[in-house]
């Protein structure tokens, strides 16, 4: 269905044509004075210099053009030429009442739907995740849930770094620790065992302490260096012990991944995009896109445009080594061959701005993606303390994601239990669900690349702009909704009545704009506008709620009008907690 503005405009349009201008000149946007009117139109501005006519005749020319309006009640000019409108309610009524009965709510569908990859994940094996992987997990997985809210086929890559020194390290502490293991012995020709030598916790020990040795003792380095060598060569116990790794990591990441309510279509990883760079870097040699320098294979990617040094792209190292660029690199060779992509996301810190360039450049230049093919980097900053400092435990060290969101879920079950009595067991799925909440609308109702404050406090409470505050009126309305069928009275229809008061009508107006402000989030990969569109929904209600009767209304059918409009109210923010990655509980 067409957006509310979008019909709006069609109006206008009409009206410029109707008073002999161009009909490219009417966009409406919403009024930034809400107090003079609803949307405006000052497209009577530009049309001056065009048509070389004051700007406010343009305007009442327009204006006039509007007598009779089905879509605005009110037109109105002011001085030099803005063009003031008010909808018309019974407009803005049959387009709820269209919206209620369209099964994507409004959301626009794409008539050209691309195959998007997003690659948001980035953890590393054998590494606990810690709070520095909450903005990538969180954002790209909106992302994608926006993006194919429109109808586009989004496959997530969660991108697992599992073929670089850590692998080496952790072997080399292993063979230390325990020598007698049969994937140590060269000689050995059997199958290797099917457990894995340790457990989730022992490999997260194991990883911080053989890399804390290999910086203080270089032959220990040398050691783990060697012993990557031999896993990326075919050493037969080696790779039998990077599957263990592999196989016991991967399943506390998924764990721990659906703990944040994030889910990946692809596992791929570092080391599944090896078998593509010999191939990669013979075609880059044998069509004169790499050379050699000092020793290293590089591709120049600077351009004439530049203000600042973009270096050449390494490929290999002077000993021939692969690096992150080579596998990246590969990786879109890969997704090329697999899944020929239209778009890739990266959602990453946005400190790796300049490795990006480098590596989309030398992608583009050397034809490793499709000329149309678009590589997109969405960097997001840092997620902070109260102090304005990185956000770490109250030991000073990095904390890992699951304990953070045990810890809120505590605060959230102490918050829901201190007041009232609850199930112990319905009070921890429901603080579960406020946590989630408040966990990831506190992360994206920032604009993505900004730092920003992580303050417990402020994002567990109820009031305010937070997760919990929208929750909480997603379950005011669940209520409303069960005493209204509690009074056998039939289930709500769409019978979404014409607006009978400014409180009413200003949340019809903002549900009326839902379709265009998920619109406006996927064009700029922007999940904060949705989060500030469900905040400035939810006070629209809790505003309609306080001054209105609805479950006592009189009138049968007024108060049918009022349900209908509530319950639409509750599927759209829903909807857009849906999006945001995160869902309500019944009662709270």
């Amino acid at each position: 269905m067409k957006q509310f503005i979008t019909l709006m405009e069609q109006e206008m349009a009409a009206a410029f044509e109707k008073a002999g201008y161009d009909s490219g000149l009417a966009k409406v946007t919403v009024s930034n004075r809400p107090d003079l009117c609803e949307f405006q139109c000052n497209g009577a501005m530009a049309a001056a210099k065009k048509y070389h006519k004051a700007p406010f005749m343009i305007a009442e020319e327009v204006a006039a053009a509007l007598e009779g309006s089905t879509v605005f009640s009110e037109v109105s000019v002011v001085k030099p030429g803005f063009i003031n409108l008010k909808a018309d309610r019974t407009f803005v009524q049959e387009y709820l009442k269209t919206m209620a009965a369209d099964e994507h709510l409004s959301i626009g569908q794409t008539d050209s739907p691309k195959t998007i990859i997003i690659d948001y994940g980035g953890a590393n094996v054998a590494k606990p995740l810690h709070v520095g992987h909450l903005r990538s997990a969180v954002i790209g997985e909106s992302i994608k849930r926006i993006l194919r809210s429109q109808g586009h086929k989004v496959i997530g890559d969660v991108h697992l770094g599992d073929w670089g020194l850590q692998m080496g390290l952790i072997i080399t502490e292993l063979r230390k620790r325990s020598p007698e293991l049969v994937y140590f012995d060269p000689e050995y020709q059997g199958e290797y065992p099917k457990e894995a030598p340790f457990t989730i916790s022992e490999l997260e020990e194991i990883y911080p302490c053989a890399s804390a040795k290999s910086k203080q003792d270089p032959a220990y380095k040398e050691e783990a260096m060697q012993a990557t060598y031999e896993l990326q060569n075919g050493n037969r116990g080696y790779h039998a012990l990077w599957e263990h790794i592999l196989a016991v990591s991967i399943a506390d990441l998924r764990k721990n991944y659906g703990n944040l309510n994030v889910e990946f279509d692809l596992w791929k990883k570092e080391s599944d995009a090896q078998p593509y760079i010999p191939d990669m870097v013979q075609y880059l040699k044998d069509n004169g896109y790499a050379h050699m320098d000092q020793g290293a294979l590089v591709v120049d990617v600077k351009e004439e445009s530049d203000t600042k040094e973009i270096p050449p792209c390494m490929i290999l190292k002077s000993d021939g080594s692969s690096l992150y660029n080579t596998t990246d690199l590969a990786t879109l060779v890969m997704r090329r061959e697999l899944y020929d992509p239209d778009e890739v996301i990266y959602v990453v810190d946005k400190r790796q701005e300049l490795y990006f360039t480098q590596v989309f450049r030398c992608a583009r230049k050397t034809g490793i993606v499709r000329e149309n093919t678009q590589l997109e980097f969405l960097g997001f900053g840092t997620m902070n303390g109260t102090d304005g400092k990185p956000f770490k435990t109250r030991q000073g060290g990095v904390m890992r994601l699951e304990h953070l969101i045990a810890d809120i879920g505590e605060e959230m079950y102490r918050k829901i239990t201190e007041n009232h009595e609850a199930d112990p067991d319905e009070a921890r799925q429901t603080a579960r669900l406020v946590a989630l909440s408040a966990l990831k609308y506190g992360d994206l109702s920032n604009q993505a690349s900004k730092d920003y404050i992580f303050d417990v406090e402020k994002f567990t409470s109820f009031e305010g702009n937070t997760g919990p505050y929208i929750l909480y009126t997603i379950v005011r309305i669940k209520s409303i909704l069960a005493k209204y069928s509690d009074g056998a009275q039939a289930a709500p229809v769409c019978s979404i009545g014409s607006a009978g008061t400014d409180s009413e009508k200003e949340l019809q107006l903002l549900l009326a704009r839902f379709g265009s402000s998920i619109e406006g989030a996927a064009a700029e990969l922007a999940p904060h506008k949705i989060c500030a569109y469900i905040y400035e929904l939810a006070n629209a209600f809790n505003h309609f709620y306080h001054e209105t009767k609805i479950l006592s209304e009189p009138d049968p059918a007024r108060k049918a009008g009022l349900i209908a409009l509530i319950d639409l109210t509750r599927e759209v923010l829903e909807c857009a907690i849906d999006l945001l990655g995160f869902s309500a509980p019944e009662r709270m």
